[in-house]
This record gives C-alpha cells, structure tokens and sequence, in this order.
C-alpha cells in the first residue's frame, strides 16, 4: 500500500533477489574492514578509453598493472572442472570449481560451484559452496542471499535465522519496505508456514522493538501468520505494529485484508490510520472504500470516496468509484457529475501508453460509459444514452456496446428489433450464450412478457438442469405470473443445488411474507439468508417486512431503517413508510415516500403501496 519511491526500487529489487530464486551473483573483491557492504553488488560496465593528454605525467606506481592471479594451473583447473561437470561427472567438476575458487577467491566462480552442484541436485554441495563463498569474501551480499535462497527451497526454514537477520541489517532503510514484502511472499511459500512465520519473527527481533521499522516488521509477521491459517495472530501483530509506529501503514493494509464481521477489532486499525495520517495513501483509502462495498456498506464506501476525491480531486479512480455507487443510491446529477470528472481526467492529454495502464483505461472507461448511458435513460433522453455508448471501444466491448442497444431499443417500444440484436451476439462460449438468453430475458421481464420470458428460461434451464442462475430467473417468473407452486418449486431446488444462495431464500420468505402466510417459516428462511449474507439491506428489508406481518411493529421500525439508511432505495422505502404509516408516524412516512417518489417515482412496490393506502404524497 506504501511503495518505496520508484527511483530505489531497482536497487531494493537486486539487492533481494536471493528471495525471489534468480540470484546472478557478481565478483567482488573483498570490502576493505571496517566499511559497510554496498546495498548492490555488480561489476562496474567498462568505461570508454580516455585519450591521455600530450603533457599526461607517468603514472604513479599505485595505477600500474597488476598481474592476474589466474595462473595455467588455475585455468586449467578450472576448465577441466567445467568439462567434467558437462561430461556427467558433476560432483568431480564441482570440486574442480570451488577449489579454484577458493583460491582465487573469486565471487564468479564460487556461484559457478552453487549452480553445478544445483544442476546435480545436490542442495548439501550448494550450501558448502555458498557457506566457502562467505568466508573467502566475508563481506559479499551475494553470497549470504544464495545460501538464503537455497535453504528456503530445500525448506531448511530453521537454518535462515542468522543469515536473514544479516541480510536485514545490511538494508538501507529506504529499501526495508521492499525487502519485508519480498520476505513475506518468498516465506510464505515454505513447506511449514507456522515455521517460517516463527523464523522471521526471530531474525526481525530487533526491527520488531524499534519504533522506525516497528510498524513494518510486525506487518511482515503478520502477513505470514495470515498465511499460516491464524488470522488472530495477524490481528494481533498488526496491533502491536500500529501501537509501535502509528505512521506506518503497513499495519493497517493487513487489517485490510482482515476486515470480516468475526474480527471486529480489524477496521478500527484502518480508519484509526486514516483518521489521523492525512497524507495516506490513496491507494488504502480506495482499498478500504472497495472493501466497504464488497461488504454492501455503500453509505460508509461513498463517505472514504467523498473524502478522498475532496483532498485528491486529480485522482480519477475515486470518481469512478464515487459516480457508480451515486447512481445506484439515485442520485443522478451527482453521479453524473463524479463520471465525467473521471472520463476528463482519463482522455486528457499525456496519458501514459503502457500497455497494462491503456487495458485498465478502457476498462474504466467503458464502465463509465455505460453508467452515464444508464442516466441519460432514466430522464427518457434516450439520444443521449445511445451517445455514451458509441464512445465505447468498440474493439473488446461489442457484447456491451449491443447489450445497451437493446435495452434502449425496448424502453422506447422496439422490442422486436431489441431481441434481433442480442440473438446477433457472437456465441463463442457457453457463458456468453448464457448470458445473451440472460440479457433476452430481462428485456422481457421489463416490457411485462412474463410469459415469454419464462419460457425461454424454461427452455434453457431444462438443457443445463444444474445452473443456478437459470432456476432463479425463471422462479422469478413464475412468481410474477402467480404460479406461486412452480416458484417456491423452484426455490426449493436451487436451495439443494446451491444450499448457500441467499437469494433462494430471500425470495421464498419475502413471497410467503407478502402473501401473509407461513410467516413463522418465512421469518426462517430470511433469517438464514441474513447469515449467508448480513450487510445486504434488501435482505434486512425482507426481513423487517416479515416481523410487519407478523405484529412486531416495533422491530420492524428498527430494521427497515437501519436497511434504508443503508440503502435509500424504492422499495425499502415503501415498506419502511408503510410501517411508519401503520404505526401512526404519518409525517415521517410521507416524507420517507416523497424521497422515494424522487429516486423512482415508478417502482411498482411503491406505487402499488401508495394506491392501497390512498395516499398522494
């Protein structure tokens, strides 16, 4: 979440790749005592010739040439020992290359004896080629990074202490964030993942105290507890490490990842960060507002997004985020507003032409476009609608481009025309024929061709029996031509296909609810959808309309607006309205359905409300 500026990542990156198995080490000649070990070892490239001056004095004794220590004896040593390890007999050639090694004492061919004795399979030779590298050159990173590598892949976790905490030690502090997160994934492939959890926990011991890398380290720990199976013990090391170093954000980006309703005391370690670090990082905020929403908290999402595109208004992801959650909450003229902001700042001039960025621009692009296209339809400016869809790439999107098509071909009546161009869709595989029947269906649904709509799902459902998604559409339907046996048929079976689909039941409590009968069951069945999925406010709404039927007034009151608080939707607003109404509180239900009336004025639930109670609001 918090990268090392760009300009040390190269160097972090070689200086770690013992971690990352593609370690190319270099001669070095040893380091004078007494000065530390550069953060990367490589041979300096040759420089181009200088041509000496006329009036150039001689040089000095100490520039002269010095003779190579690579005798005959040593060359041919070495080259047999090359002929050998290539002719079948690597241990012979492995002998042959670490002698000269040793007594060249030189880095190259040290890695040279690691990399025969690997060929061989003989990971015992690796590490005594690694270990007589560091005593020749104590001070040579290279050679204590192989080690490391080599003991990681043979899984000698154990053995890693000394040389980790080595390693750390001779990290600069700019690159230690690198070097933690390169530890946390190369440790987290071990065998044993509790063991490599405990051994990193012992070399960082001193980085674990200090208040400078405290926050880091006991996030790199925790990481790894994480993917040891013991989500408590990463709570708790992301505790200590906020408690150590409040600055850090690497605490907080784990309790991100742990944010779940069985681990309460993870989000207060998030927006603790965020509240009282103003220069956080974007990239937490738009994590965290990301996961609020997989959570279906939308009202607490659009708050971190409002304060982010407030304080960073040229950060175009947060816009987009922002505008999409705006236009399901109906709030048009925002949502409108948050979209364009996003397509300004991502056709401006100057954007980078990286591949993987111009792929993620269309991406968010297209989703933009849709979404404005969305809007203009709901104010009938269905030119306008059709206009933010030609803007699509048409290249990588036609499925989406011709699925908007049709959708506002039926609003306006053309619904012939509308199913044309769906059944046009290429059919290149089984999902994107499914979804195609998907999307033909919703446009029946929508002009009221029930009929039509169920049996074309019918069709379908009957040549893949087991998709889940097919049995719900077409329960909908029944539900909707008031064949109440074959939905709650129907909902019976996804239930034993998929046992934990809320939607299932969800739909069967809310029907028994609505039609005031089997309140008891239904109350049962919603209260296990809930289960399954505790933050859905249309859930909660189904279940406060439940305890409606059912007399607990009171109950009802407390779930439907803790669900339309949530979610200041239509439907939940009838409902919550009515049972305001029932209730005697009714000023506060007519405002409740004029706020409806604004983001909707025709969802059905409402209206028909409305009729049955006689009330113009």
């Amino acid at each position: 979440m918090n990268p090392s500026p760009r300009r040390h990542r190269l160097a972090a990156a070689a200086s770690l790749v013992l971690l990352a198995y593609a370690t190319q080490a270099q001669s070095l000649e040893p380091t004078a005592a007494g000065n530390p070990a550069p953060a990367i070892e490589r041979t300096a490239p040759p420089k181009p010739p200088v041509r000496p001056r006329a009036t150039t004095a001689a040089k000095p004794a100490a520039e002269a040439a010095q003779p190579s220590a690579l005798t005959a004896d040593l060359f041919y040593e070495i080259l047999m020992g090359e002929i050998t390890a290539r002719s079948g007999d690597p241990g012979s050639g492995y002998s042959l290359v670490l002698d000269a090694a040793r007594r060249l004492r030189d880095g190259k061919l040290f890695q040279r004896a690691v990399e025969i004795a690997l060929q061989s399979r003989s990971g015992d030779a690796a590490i005594s080629a690694a270990r007589a590298w560091q005593e020749a050159l104590p001070n040579s990173r290279d050679a204590r990074r192989i080690e490391l590598q080599i003991l990681i892949a043979l899984n000698r976790i154990s053995e890693t202490v000394d040389p980790l905490r080595a390693e750390v030690a001779a990290t600069s502090q700019i690159e230690r964030p690198l070097l933690m997160a390169v530890i946390a994934r190369t440790y987290g492939r071990a065998a044993d993942k509790k063991l490599a959890a405990s051994v990193v926990e012992q070399a960082l011991v001193d980085e674990l105290k200090s208040p400078t890398t405290g926050g880091l380290a006991w996030a790199t720990v925790g990481r790894l507890r994480l993917n040891a199976g013991d989500p408590s013990g990463a709570l708790d090391a992301a505790r200590k490490g906020q408690a150590i170093d409040p600055a850090s954000e690497a605490p907080s980006a784990l309790a991100l990842e742990l944010i779940d309703p069985g681990q309460p005391l993870a989000e207060p370690i998030v927006t603790r960060y965020l509240a009282n670090n103003l220069k956080a990082s974007p990239d937490l905020r738009i994590a965290y507002a990301r996961t609020l929403v997989e959570n279906r908290r939308f009202s607490d999402a659009t708050a971190q997004l409002q304060t982010l595109t407030t304080s960073r208004p040229e950060l175009a992801e947060p816009w987009l985020l922002l505008g999409s959650l705006q236009m399901q909450a109906r709030q048009e003229a925002a949502a409108e507003t948050s979209l364009k902001r996003y397509v300004d700042l991502m056709t401006a001039p100057g954007q980078s032409q990286d591949a993987g960025d111009v792929a993620d621009r269309k991406r968010g692009l297209t989703q933009a476009y849709l979404v404005l296209s969305q809007l203009a339809e709901r104010r009938k400016d269905f030119q306008a609608a059709d206009r933010w869809v030609s803007r699509i790439d048409s290249t990588d999107n036609q499925s989406a481009i011709q699925g908007r098509r049709a959708s506002l071909l039926a609003k306006q009546g053309k619904l012939p025309q509308a199913r044309e161009l769906l059944r046009a869709l290429p059919e290149r595989t089984a999902d994107e024929r499914k979804q195609k029947l998907l999307a033909e269906a919703q446009l029946l649904r929508e002009a009221k061709q029930y009929q039509a709509a169920y049996d074309l799902l019918a069709q379908a459902s009957a040549a893949a029996p087991d998709d889940g998604d097919l049995v719900y559409d077409q329960a909908m339907m029944a539900e909707k031509l008031n064949r109440l046996d074959d939905m709650e048929r129907l909902l019976r079976r996804l239930m034993t296909l998929k046992p934990e689909s809320q939607n299932a039941y969800n739909a069967l409590g809310y029907s028994f609810a609505e039609r005031k009968i089997r309140l008891d069951e239904a109350r049962t069945l919603i209260q296990k959808a809930v289960q399954l999925a505790p933050e859905d406010p249309f859930i909660a709404d189904s279940l406060g309309w439940v305890e409606f039927r059912l007399g607990n007034t009171a109950e009802a009151i407390r779930i439907l607006e803790a669900a339309y608080k949530t979610r200041p939707d239509p439907e939940i607003g009838a409902h919550f309205g009515e049972v305001l109404w029932a209730a005697g509180q009714k000023d506060r239900a007519v405002a409740i359905w004029k706020e409806a009336l604004l983001t909707d004025a025709e969802n059905e639930t409402l209206q028909e409300t409305l009729k049955r109670l006689r009330v113009k609001p």
